[in-house]
């Protein structure tokens, strides 16, 4: 077995997820209910569309003004870092401000800023005077990790993860590497996305045929439905500490879980369509890695995006991988708050981490009638359900130009 200075814990969790969840029992109660956070936005150039938006006191950890010369991920990652280490009660006592590692996923960054800009100086007749000297700080690919770093005196690495729509679970794999590597000793991981700003991004999955429409916003998103007709965009984030073992043990902290398996892996195909058996194979992985079988795992997280082809990829993969597991259980949270992009997978870890100690699986909502070719045995659907086993949980999540990632945590058993 691992020594406890390699095995890696989770002791903090702060969030901003779509519907107005700014704490993990608020989010909890929210998936359990299987309570849309889905409602609307009016974007420039694009009409009303549904979104995921967030609503978090955002002036808790620093001030408006702060907020203002910032940008909208960083104002979030600050939020949600401030929740993370208040959670896992670190107060720098034991622990070093310059041996703190800051790594944030994102899916994209910049893009809300400089269409603000575009159109800023469209009222001026395009006089590049009146283009904001702050450009450069928002948009440059590290600002929302940096931002934290500034609110909070952290003088370790800070940097961005950019990995689609799987860099929350590569950040939080970054942060178990540089752990087990010593190069810090506390690491914040997650992902942050600002999507729902950008009027490009809702214009680009409309052309591509994959921006979800509905006349209730609340059944927008519905992956494995055979109704199902593209993404619901969404803004959020999600924050993790992540200690050694032996130093959490040593202090006391609350363990919500040990992270003992991940993987990454490359399509090689395409630029936007998913391909199950890269996926199916980062899976196994994963479990190689964590020393376990499909029949140790108990909870899959899906990334399922309510695409037609993406959702179908990936039910593939795991009915291919986990073939026979009678006891496992499977869900989606995409469909309860639609895709925040970067910060989807810790978003769905989070959603789901809590069933450690409820022992209850959040539903898949809005799956009024199965894809056949979808129709994952154990798929938990329309209310929560109780896990036979609520041991191990796995999460999925794959994004553009052929990114995988999958991500094994465990519940810590006291010795």
């Amino acid at each position: 077995m691992m020594p406890d200075s390699q095995r890696i814990v989770i002791t903090g969790v702060g969030l901003a997820a779509p519907g107005g969840a700014s704490t993990l029992a608020e989010f909890r109660a929210q998936v359990l209910a299987g309570r849309s956070g889905i409602s609307t936005l009016e974007m420039r150039y694009m009409g009303v569309h549904p979104a995921g938006l967030c609503d978090f006191p955002e002036t808790k950890y620093r001030k408006k003004r702060d907020n203002k010369r910032g940008t909208r991920a960083g104002c979030l990652g600050v939020y949600c870092a401030g929740e993370a280490l208040a959670e896992s009660g670190i107060d720098f006592t034991q622990y070093r401000l310059d041996r703190t590692g800051v790594y944030m996923g994102l899916t994209e960054h910049g893009t809300v800023e400089t269409e603000n800009e575009v159109y800023n100086i469209s009222q001026y007749n395009y006089n590049v005077d009146y283009w904001t000297h702050h450009h450069n700080p928002r948009t440059v690919l590290n600002n929302p990790a940096g931002e934290i770093t500034m609110t909070f005196g952290i003088t370790g690495p800070h940097y961005s993860v950019g990995a689609a729509c799987a860099a929350g679970n590569a950040a939080l794999i970054q942060g178990c590497q540089m752990l087990r590597l010593g190069e810090v000793d506390v690491a914040l991981c997650g992902g942050l996305s600002e999507c729902t700003g950008s009027f490009g991004i809702f214009a680009s999955f409309r052309a591509q045929g994959a921006l979800a429409e509905h006349a209730d916003p609340t059944k927008a998103s519905r992956p494995f439905d055979q109704a199902r007709n593209g993404i619901v965009i969404s803004e959020g984030g999600c924050v993790f500490t992540l200690e050694r073992l032996d130093k959490a043990q040593a202090r006391g902290a609350k363990i919500y879980g040990e992270i003992v398996g991940y993987a990454m892996n490359s399509d090689a195909r395409d630029f936007v369509l998913p391909y199950g058996p890269r996926q199916a194979e980062c899976i196994r992985l994963a479990l190689d890695r964590a020393g376990m079988t499909p029949a140790d795992i108990d909870l899959v997280n899906t990334h399922a995006t309510g695409t037609k082809q993406g959702d179908i990829e990936e039910c593939r993969a795991i009915a291919e991988v986990f073939a026979g597991c009678e006891n496992l259980r499977v869900n989606n949270t995409k469909s309860i708050i639609g895709h925040a992009m970067g910060a989807a997978g810790v978003l769905e870890l989070a959603a789901n981490l809590p069933a450690f100690e409820d022992g209850l699986a959040h539903p898949t909502i809005n799956l009024d009638e199965l894809d056949p070719e979808c129709a994952l045995p154990g798929l938990v659907s329309g209310e929560a359900q109780k896990l036979p086993r609520a041991e191990t949980i796995l999460n999925n999540s794959f994004g553009m130009v052929g990114i995988n990632s999958t991500l094994i945590v465990k519940r810590l058993v006291a010795k």
